[in-house]
């Protein structure tokens, strides 16, 4: 499976293939005032095809991991052409009798509440009762007519005011404006069908809670492509050039398991079947 990625070096952006190996220098390519988004929705190549293309035209430079600061894949150059949304209730651990024909959709906000590992997560602060949740995240591209194409997956947090949402379930929308934990790392290909990994809450430096969770297509209710059409059948999320990242939604948490976060509390979640791990500090707003 290809990986991409994009990170800042030297004031630049650059891009790089592969998920990196500890402590190794990365092999980067300069990208100029390109963005990989940018050139993705000018091009008809696939993107697998417009990064091979992309390879052969730039020079390649090293750059340890310190050196650098990871972005989200596809980040645009402006943030305003970001935007960050998903869905509840999609696992089969969650549906029931009354299930509807179509998630309820939501919005987390621009590009600027996406967080790579290692940043805080901002929550409200009068948040009821914040919980991680472990999702699969597909991102989208907008082409030269603005149509939304599939461009590959990611893995993310999507931090949620669960307790808001139990309170009042016409305030999905509120619990939803969390920051989101975004993996820097662009699967390219098919969305996973099966992902396991294990969340962990630290607290002043030791754990507090474990769980496990299961994501990936074979754990939605909805079929995934079916999903996908009438969520983009709405012209209003159409525009060239617009980053969409959609989080489809997780199984269990730490609030089903009855543990309650609190600020500075660290979460971590291992996607361990794919290599991939996220690691934030929770920070309540003053």
């Amino acid at each position: 499976m290809t990986v991409v990625f994009e990170c800042v070096h030297a004031g630049e952006r650059h891009f790089g293939l592969g998920l990196p190996e500890p402590e190794a220098p990365l092999r980067l390519y300069p990208l100029g005032d390109d963005t990989l988004a940018a050139l993705a929705s000018a091009s008809d190549d696939t993107t697998e095809a417009l990064l091979d293309r992309l390879t052969r035209d730039r020079t390649p430079v090293e750059a340890d991991r310190d050196e650098v600061r990871l972005l989200p894949p596809m980040l645009p150059a402006h943030l305003g052409d970001a935007l960050v949304s998903g869905f509840m209730m999609t696992h089969n651990v969650k549906v029931d009798a009354e299930v509807p024909d179509q998630p309820n959709w939501f919005v987390k906000g621009l590009g600027d509440a996406l967080k790579v590992p290692g940043e805080p997560l901002s929550v409200p602060a009068d948040a009821v009762h914040v919980c991680e949740e472990a999702e699969v995240v597909l991102v989208y591209v907008g082409d030269a007519a603005g149509v939304p194409r599939y461009a590959g997956y990611t893995f993310g947090n999507d931090l949620t005011d669960i307790g808001r949402f139990k309170q009042h379930a016409g305030h999905l929308s509120y619990a939803k404006l969390c920051d989101a934990g975004v993996a820097p790392w662009l699967h390219l290909g098919e969305p996973p069908r099966s992902v396991t990994g294990e969340a962990t809450i630290e607290r002043d430096g030791a754990p507090a809670w474990k769980g496990t969770f299961t994501t990936g297509s074979d754990a939605l209710h909805y079929e995934l492509p079916a999903l996908m059409s009438r969520l983009f059948a709405y012209r209003a999320l159409h525009h060239p050039g617009r980053v969409h990242y959609v989080y489809l939604g997780a199984d269990r948490s730490s609030f089903h398991g009855g543990f309650r976060t609190a600020d500075g509390d660290r979460v971590t979640l291992d996607f361990t079947s794919h290599g991939v791990r996220l690691s934030h500090p929770l920070a309540w707003s003053s």
